[in-house]
């Protein structure tokens, strides 16, 4: 039997993700279109790429599902594949291979969490993992705002050029 809470969650993280939303692009979307080179570049030296942040969000991703997991009482699923975590090596040389890899592993990240919300008690909702945490309803609805945030940062990057 389905939650209204759950689906409620599924729903606005897929609004943010692929799915069709009012706001504009969602964090997928804002990746049609983008190469290798516009995947490379930096608006300054320490400035986040576009490839920073697929790989950054497929990292939070993978956080959050474990979270989750954890909270439903199962194993945290696969180990994220990639190091360092969080983002990526700044002098690693970004190739079609591994451009066309990160955006695979952001999409796997993403329906691994889906799958991680499904299974979640909703009961656990309202919870926290630990003091001082988000409940992990807040966890998911960040997640989905997290993907907005960088989908915006995307879409700005590649007006840059």
């Amino acid at each position: 039997m389905s939650n209204p809470r759950i689906e409620l969650l599924l729903d606005s993280l897929s609004r943010a993700f692929e799915g069709k939303s009012w706001h504009g692009p969602t964090l997928r979307g804002t990746l049609r279109g983008v190469g290798l080179k516009q995947a490379a570049e930096r608006p300054g030296k320490a400035r986040n790429s576009v490839r920073d942040l697929v790989y950054h969000c497929a990292y939070w991703k993978y956080i959050a599902r474990g979270w989750l997991n954890e909270a439903a009482g199962k194993d945290r699923g696969p180990k994220f594949p990639r190091s360092p975590a969080n983002f990526p090596d700044r002098k690693e040389k970004l190739t079609e291979k591994q451009w066309a890899a990160d955006k695979r592993l952001l999409n796997a990240e993403h329906k691994r969490l889906i799958e991680a919300v499904e299974a979640l008690p909703p009961a656990k909702l309202d919870k926290r993992g630990a003091k001082g945490a988000p409940t992990y309803q807040e966890l998911i609805l960040g997640v989905a705002a997290h993907d907005l945030y960088h989908a915006g940062q995307i879409s700005l990057l590649k007006r840059l050029k």
